[in-house]
């Protein structure tokens, strides 16, 4: 794997596709769990398989540093992270508190940090973990110790490098950290697109919150987000972070929604295919997925990657 912050200069001779993160420090330790952190390791396997992209041409993140997460988290939640100390800030994480889980949650911070500026050089970007919408500022949740969405655009914004910026969170939970920490900053919209009736309770306000009934379908489901699309378009990101969920599948643990395998395709294509048409860099993170089978866990976010990759080929010379 490429470990550096910066990007591998384009080549003649290769064909273009969006880069892709991963780091095999994701797959921790977090004892008995429904949160199988293997399906990094097997999405990026089953890339290597079909010839999506080379082991060699993957980008291992750098670890980000203290003032790159005091952007987004408290100095003091910080702290108690760093010495492992059992606090209300981490108490509510429903995780293990131990070097290998925090060291991993950090490292995704930088994973998404890398492929956001990889987005915005080559259009497009995968991350194969992050997407971790439920930590506040001040304290964890719903095994999200740090916010790698937040902490990505903060970062980029005080750089200067983007002013503009759109949360797209199609996890069937809602995103309550990411609606919590952007609640007063008119320049980063957030779009949760979510089961209703379900964790968390109550929810945070997001720029757009679409909550959907239990037993929701491909039909009703695509056609709810082909109303909420355009209201983040009109936003006029200069990033789309795509928290690109896979458990609205059918066959969840976690959620009662009922997409197919085809109708979360057709998702991902709708946002996916919306960023790249209009020129705004997209950056997919994972998020969450406790299908019954971890394959069709890894199916989806397989899926999802491929379809990102493919339309930033697709539209790039």
């Amino acid at each position: 794997m490429t470990s550096d912050a910066g990007l591998p200069g384009p080549s003649p001779i290769a064909r273009p596709r969006a880069p892709v993160v991963y780091s095999p420090d994701y797959e921790c330790d977090i004892g008995p769990h429904v949160f199988p952190t293997r399906k990094y390791r097997l999405v990026l396997e089953r890339m290597i398989e079909d010839g999506d992209i080379a082991a060699s041409e993957v980008l291992a993140p750098p670890a980000p540093t203290r003032g790159q997460l005091e952007r987004v988290h408290r100095p003091e939640y910080l702290r108690d992270l760093a010495e492992l100390r059992d606090s209300p800030g981490t108490r509510m994480s429903e995780l293990p508190l131990t070097r290998e889980i925090v060291h991993a949650y950090a490292l995704a911070c930088g994973g998404t940090l890398l492929a956001a500026r990889a987005a915005l050089r080559v259009g497009a970007a995968v991350h194969l973990g992050g997407g971790f919408h439920h930590a506040y500022a001040d304290h964890a949740e719903g095994f999200c110790y740090l916010n790698d969405l937040a902490v990505a655009v903060r970062v980029l914004q005080g750089e200067g490098a983007i002013h503009r910026a759109a949360v797209v969170d199609l996890d069937v939970h809602q995103g309550n950290g990411t609606a919590s920490i952007f609640a007063h900053d008119p320049d980063v919209f957030t779009l949760s697109m979510h089961q209703e009736q379900l964790y968390p309770v109550p929810k945070e306000h997001s720029s757009l919150d679409v909550g959907l009934e239990v037993g929701t379908g491909d039909r009703e489901y695509l056609a709810q987000l082909d109303e909420a699309l355009p209201h983040v378009w009109a936003h006029a990101p200069e990033l789309v972070l795509y928290q690109a969920g896979a458990d609205p599948y059918v066959g969840d643990m976690l959620g009662a929604l009922a997409l197919t395998l085809d109708g979360l395709a057709a998702r991902d294509t709708r946002v996916l295919e919306g960023c790249v048409s209009r020129g705004i860099p997209v950056v997919v993170t994972l998020g969450g997925g406790y299908a019954r089978e971890v394959a069709d866990t890894v199916r989806i976010h397989h899926r999802t990657a491929r379809i990102a990759m493919e339309l930033a080929t697709r539209t790039r010379v």
